[in-house]
């Protein structure tokens, strides 16, 4: 039996959009420097020194001038039952690449149960087991490897940031899919209840909500995490939480690490607004769900991954064509592509 997975390629309105949303812990550091109130301006450089954590033998860049680079966004679960010990695995990957030139971004999502060489492994394995081998430069060294490119500068996060953010807000208005039990954020199985419909959740209430995956498959874990994130830009750019401010830069900072310096932000988010015609080009990793010794796996296509590692190396160096063949115009257009259909959900016990 096959079922259709639908990659559409959209608007630049829309394409841009998913690309602030990605960078919404940086744009919430920066946000009083946009802002033009000093208070919170100093705040959000203190607490993005504080994030800064250099990787072993990467040196982040002393100019803060913006050239051709690439971004790693690391999203883990280290909830304080599971003492922040190794078997925390990465629970998103997303890779940015920026063409200064071009003024084109490149944004690949890598599925954290693609199977994959981990270095610090020195074997085949999923490739959320990198960070709980070796933390951010476990799944820095490979995610290069896996590319074939170099990773500049990664931002990792963990889910207490969204949990403190969106109870700051005072919670964030979603549309749940169906009745759901899930676990809060210390593990404890069903602790959340969520009914059916149009409400407004609390942060452990929204994490479980992004997290659970028991009905579904993470495709659709995907786009709630997604209709999580456009929640909480909406409300962190509404005129009622100004006041809220202050609380919510130290939520981030407390629960990001990074070796980007504020510096560095500031020429990333002055490049943005300045260039209000970026294009943006969201890639999905093609592959077909694979089961080996009965663990579920996400075997990626060896084709397909090639013409991906092309794609970003051109676009790194400055050679990317590739941007004005993907959508000149402002309709979408809609690829089907055939694959197995089989379940998503492991069998192996980490569910996150």
């Amino acid at each position: 039996m096959t079922r259709k997975i639908h990659i559409v390629t959209k608007k630049k309105k829309r394409r841009k959009k998913i690309a602030l949303l990605i960078l919404t812990p940086i744009f919430i550091l920066l946000f009083a420097a946009t802002g033009y109130v000093a208070t919170l301006y100093l705040k959000a450089q203190n607490v993005a020194n504080d994030s800064f954590e250099q990787l072993d033998g990467k040196l982040t860049a002393e100019t803060t001038e913006l050239t051709n680079t690439s971004i790693l966004f690391i999203g883990v679960d280290d909830s304080e039952s599971r003492d922040f010990q190794d078997s925390t695995r990465s629970d998103a990957l997303i890779l940015a690449t920026f063409n200064k030139e071009d003024k084109s971004v490149k944004l690949l999502s890598i599925p954290r149960d693609s199977y994959v060489y981990v270095p610090e492994k020195e074997d085949y394995t999923k490739i959320n087991h990198a960070y709980a081998l070796g933390g951010a430069a476990s799944t820095v060294e490979t995610v290069e490897n896996l590319l074939d490119i170099p990773i500049d500068y990664y931002v990792r996060m963990n889910f207490y940031a969204f949990i403190d953010i969106i109870d700051e807000l005072g919670g964030i208005e979603v549309d749940v899919p169906y009745e759901l039990y899930e676990k809060d954020s210390t593990d404890r199985y069903n602790a959340i209840h969520l009914e059916e419909g149009i409400q407004t959740l609390n942060g452990e209430e929204a994490l479980a909500f992004a997290r659970t995956r028991k009905n579904d498959n993470d495709m659709e874990r995907g786009k709630r995490q997604q209709q999580v994130m456009e929640a909480v830009m909406e409300k962190v750019t509404s005129a009622s939480s100004i006041t809220k401010y202050t609380n919510i830069i130290e939520a981030v900072g407390k629960n990001m690490k990074t070796n980007l310096t504020f510096s560095h932000m500031a020429s990333f988010i002055a490049y943005a607004i300045s260039n209000t015609d970026m294009s943006i080009e969201s890639i999905q990793l093609q592959g077909e769900d694979s089961y080996i010794n009965d663990i579920y796996y996400y075997e990626l296509d060896e084709e397909a991954m090639e013409e991906t590692k092309d794609s970003l190396k051109a676009h790194l160096n400055g050679l990317d064509t590739t941007s004005s063949d993907v959508a000149t115009e402002e309709d979408k257009q809609t690829t089907d592509i055939l694959a197995s259909d089989s379940i998503s959900s492991d069998t192996e016990s980490e569910e996150f």
